[in-house]
């Protein structure tokens, strides 16, 4: 017997591909319509139409265009990650100390990072990821952007 496919509704609107074999039922993958790809990103369905003119999204033309849930996630993905930096030609952050890592304490989540910049000792706490991102510890010289109650640290450019 040939599995024939066929989509029923699925709990929150989505739709499941499914196949049926010999009375068996087979959870294939889920489907999205633009609209709903659209709303789960955040974006336009225009945009969702965009990605897909571009080839970024495969798309099911099969009656209405629908996207696979993990081709959906793939883009999610690459749209996550974050263009490289460069050098920073402005920053509205007008209270900026360049100076040493003192001290860096790390949890499972997070860092607590500390900087004696002149007399000030600047005390950070950021993701673990983003200290390690940075690679900061005691000697690393950093530059402390202060900003109403955040304080950003920065890497100056000739380090890099």
């Amino acid at each position: 017997m040939t599995p024939t496919a066929f989509t029923v509704p699925a709990s929150a609107g989505f739709q499941e591909r499914i196949l049926r074999r010999s009375g068996t039922i087979v959870v294939n993958m889920t489907t999205l319509r633009i609209s709903e790809a659209a709303s789960l990103l955040g974006v336009s369905d225009d945009t969702v139409r965009r990605w897909i003119e571009q080839g970024r999204l495969p798309v099911d033309r099969d009656g209405p265009m629908t996207v696979t849930g993990r081709d959906l996630a793939a883009l999610t993905t690459s749209l996550g990650q974050a263009p490289e930096p460069g050098a920073t030609a402005a920053v509205s952050a007008r209270n900026r100390f360049k100076g040493i890592v003192t001290r860096v304490v790390k949890d499972g989540v997070m860092a607590q990072v500390e900087m004696q910049a002149g007399p000030f000792r600047v005390v950070s706490l950021m993701s673990r990821d983003a200290a390690e991102e940075l690679r900061l510890e005691p000697g690393s010289v950093a530059v402390a952007s202060i900003k109403s109650t955040q304080v950003v640290v920065e890497i100056p450019e000739e380090r890099r």
